[in-house]
């Protein structure tokens, strides 16, 4: 059977960051921006609301940070301090998606970069940040293109520099690339690289909020989450919470979507609440024919697996967070019946061992092991008590056992995996290996373990 790709008409009301979009995907130049409404939440800010008032908005209206966490932004916006004697502040956005599957934040600044400038003057201004950073990951050259001529011609038009629309606000705007880390996602780890220090995440306290770059204070937002603001401020609260489906409890769209072997592959703006099921069926078509549906990643390389029992969750943070994984960047991974979850998640923890900072030694060390043990299953070398072992190793670097949050995110799919297809891990384990465990008798499969290694 053909699939024919659902039609989907972006209107102002349900799509506040992808109606400006052209079909032909290129860049919205500032006149065509500003011809479709562009930059008017800017000046309802900057010129007829206080800074406070900007930042109770947004956190009435429910913003959640869109890189993964979830976190309220008009909250984390309030954790900056109140004192004007500090007067150097930045607004850093996080910019380095390197999260496999995911592209979200890729095509919003390919295709929309005034959205973000936009998003991010609104941002400053409630922040009485004088500087932004955009950090970028280095391999976004198009973006890097994009978002730069975009901040010249915001300049040109009045909007960043000197005296923005005559109200005596200052803001500088600078694109800066990575060089090519996943731990720069960490914002505390982005923060050094910004510096040019070594990637490695800091110990907190102290927070950004009040010693980020350079020691400022620092507010750090992710690319979709910047983007939310200019039509919050245009629209208001009350529109922004009932764009939500069904009783989903967060407010506003979300840019979702479903990779892997699918008719149709991509990344669609939708309300949260929307289930797995129908982004799957209705916009990514359906597995490819001859294949079956076996698994999913809700949002990124380090959420964990679901299964096909979970595809009619609405897609929100408590729902997919209830089920036992994260929805992250909401950029979903459909597995088929055809994928062997053994080398799956080795090639996933191949990926997290090499990112790893090696800061503090459960990562360093724990991630590296992991991969061995998969490379003996995928083998079929495997031996009584790596299963087990495996196990350990999830919980020996889950949350609070290492120095940020990269461990316990890459050991998710791991655990999640054991969880759902243990029998795939058990097949890799030689037969003659059990009855040497026998013939040993005392030994623990443990103490096997360490001889091996």
């Amino acid at each position: 059977m053909t699939y024919i790709p659902r039609h989907i008409e972006r209107t102002p009301e349900m799509h506040p960051l992808t109606w400006r979009m052209r079909d032909d995907k290129q860049p919205v130049w500032i006149d065509e921006y500003r011809s479709k409404n562009g930059y008017v939440g800017a000046e309802k800010a900057l010129k007829g609301m206080a800074q406070e008032e900007i930042v109770n908005l947004v956190k009435d209206a429910g913003l959640k940070g869109r890189g993964g966490a979830g976190f309220s932004t008009g909250l984390k916006w309030s954790l900056m301090p109140k004192d004007e004697s500090m007067n150097i502040r930045y607004l850093l956005c996080n910019a380095d998606e390197m999260e496999p599957g995911t592209y979200k934040d890729r095509m919003l600044m390919e295709q929309m970069p005034h959205l973000l400038v936009e998003g991010m003057l609104i941002s400053a201004f409630a922040l009485k940040s004088y500087r932004g950073y955009i950090f970028l990951r280095g391999e976004y050259i198009e973006a890097a293109v994009n978002l730069r001529r975009a901040i010249e011609e915001a300049k040109a038009a009045g909007l960043l520099g000197k005296n923005i629309l005559g109200t005596g606000f200052d803001f500088e705007l600078i694109v800066h690339t990575g060089a090519g880390r996943y731990i720069c996602g960490e914002e505390t780890a982005l923060i050094n690289s910004l510096e040019g220090r070594r990637a490695n995440p800091r110990s907190k306290p102290p927070f950004p909020a009040s010693a980020g770059v350079w020691g400022k204070p620092t507010c750090v937002n992710n690319v979709e989450t910047l983007c939310n603001v200019p039509a919050i401020l245009e629209h208001g609260v009350d529109w922004y919470k009932g764009i939500s489906a069904g009783k989903s409890e967060d407010a506003g769209t979300k840019l979702m979507g479903f990779s892997g072997r699918v008719k149709n592959p991509g990344v669609w703006e939708l309300p949260f609440g929307t289930t797995a099921r129908e982004i799957l069926e209705e916009y990514a078509g359906g597995m490819r024919d001859g294949l079956k549906f076996k698994a999913w990643q809700p949002g990124g390389a380090g959420t964990d697996f679901l299964t096909a029992d979970h595809l009619d969750l609405p897609m929100d943070f408590a729902s997919i967070g209830k089920a036992g994984s994260r929805l992250g960047t909401a950029l979903a991974m459909a597995v088929d019946n055809e994928i062997g979850m053994v080398p799956l998640v080795r090639n996933l923890e191949e990926f997290f061992a090499r990112e790893s900072c090696g800061w503090c030694t459960p990562c360093r060390d724990g991630l590296p092991w992991s991969v061995k043990i998969l490379r003996a299953l995928e083998r079929g070398e495997g031996q009584p008590g790596d299963i087990e072992t495996l196990q350990q190793l999830c919980r020996q670097l889950g949350p609070g056992k290492t120095f940020c949050a990269h461990a316990p995110g890459a050991v998710e799919p791991l655990q999640s995996a054991i969880k759902y297809f243990r029998e795939e891990f058990e097949a890799g384990i030689a037969k003659q290996h059990f009855n040497n465990a026998r013939a040993i008798g005392g030994i623990q499969p443990n103490n096997l373990l360490k001889e091996r290694w």
